[in-house]
């Protein structure tokens, strides 16, 4: 018979994680950039990006100004690095699709929402039905109604910001 003791007087060999994250972004300033001609590229590549960083990438969707991504986490990659990877690995990409998107820039931040397993196949359907989603809600009623319903803390004056495009630098992303 095992005690107790000699029960949990050991380690974990392995690491277990099951981390699915809805994740929400837009374009610059949530200029209507993303033409359905290039969509369906772009979010394959995206899924690409998240392959190469042991992130599955469940689902994607979106309008012509935002993105939808719910996807299960590495382990081995912090979200914010993973995003950056995402955000700056994909705006390249873009560029070189044609002149028209020379100027296609993400914005700064994004919107990270935990998802439990039972909550999975309803964001799948969330995430699928984007086009319909947003006839009714624009993107930032809907990142304010995630916030609000993950009781994320947020400050009004600093969630949406519209940058002069005369003042860009050039380091965005």
């Amino acid at each position: 018979m095992v005690s107790c003791s000699q029960r949990y007087n050991s380690t974990l060999a392995q690491t277990l994680t099951k981390l699915s994250v809805h994740v929400v972004f837009s374009t610059k300033n949530r200029r209507n950039l993303i033409a359905p001609s290039i969509a369906s590229e772009l979010h394959a590549y995206i899924g690409a990006i998240c392959r190469s960083n042991d992130c599955p990438l469940l689902a994607v969707g979106g309008t012509a100004n935002h993105i939808h991504l719910l996807i299960s986490l590495s382990k081995n990659i912090a979200l914010a690095d993973l995003l950056m990877a995402i955000k700056k690995d994909s705006s390249r990409w873009i560029k070189t699709k044609c002149e028209a998107f020379d100027d296609f820039y993400w914005q700064d931040g994004y919107g990270a929402f935990s998802v439990s397993e039972s909550q999975v196949p309803a964001v799948l359907d969330y995430i699928a039905r984007q086009e319909e989603k947003h006839k009714t809600q624009t993107f930032e009623e809907k990142l304010v109604g995630f916030a609000e319903k993950y009781g994320v803390e947020y400050d009004p004056r600093y969630l949406f910001t519209v940058v002069n495009e005369t003042t860009l630098s050039g380091s965005e992303i």
